[in-house]
């Protein structure tokens, strides 16, 4: 009896690297769907129920730690990898409270990420193991955690690829009243006074911004 191969959706924003990944994972597994952002891989996630989500951190609309945590809502299912560049704990910290099961450096040979994808697929964890040296599992706790809501998280985003209000309420299906709301809201949190200093903030911090 022919064994079913694991579906897998892939998440990447750089053209060559999601190519990449869809011709090296080809032979093993079902490749159901490459996206190109966030939002897309959200979508994608729901209608095509994959075994796997490989998704990178860094990602237009939406980044991959966001991503995650709605697909532990909306497709509890499938498990999730992180497949990126980002080798510092605080990453790995992150992907995993988002609900990750598995970590692998870009830098990595493609035989990791396929023991990865074997791995949380069987229901275990992975974790590269050039990073298992790092103190991952026992950092410190998200700074502003408690503060920042998932809309909140969005919108940061959003203003740090400097997308206008009106832009962002369209993204986000809200008024641009709202934006506004959420912007002011933003500011008091972390104490900052002016939109210029939340968007400074935004895109120093990254994706790790809004934990």
């Amino acid at each position: 009896m022919k064994t079913q191969r694991p579906r897998v959706l892939v998440a990447e924003d750089h053209t060559l690297v999601r190519e990449g990944l869809v011709r090296l994972l080809a032979d093993e597994v079902d490749i159901v769907g490459a996206v190109p952002d966030g939002r897309a891989l959200v979508t994608a996630a729901q209608q095509c129920r994959p075994d796997v989500v490989l998704v990178d951190v860094t990602m237009p609309l939406l980044n991959g730690f966001d991503a995650a945590r709605q697909l532990q809502r909306l497709h509890p299912m499938g498990r999730v990898i992180f497949v990126t560049v980002h080798a510092d704990p605080d990453y790995v910290q992150a992907a995993f409270r988002a609900g990750a099961r598995g970590y692998v450096v870009k830098t990595a040979a493609s035989a990791e990420l396929l023991l990865a994808i074997r791995t949380v697929l069987a229901g275990g964890t992975f974790v590269s193991p050039a990073l298992t040296h790092e103190p991952w599992v026992d950092g410190p706790e998200d700074r502003f955690g408690d503060e920042l809501s998932a809309r909140q998280r969005e919108v940061l985003q959003l203003v740090a690829e400097g997308r206008p209000a009106r832009e962002i309420g369209d993204i986000l299906g809200i008024s641009r009243k709202t934006v506004e709301f959420h912007k002011a809201r933003l500011m008091r949190a972390l104490g900052l006074r002016t939109v210029a200093e939340l968007t400074r903030y935004a895109v120093e911090r990254g994706p790790l911004s809004g934990r």
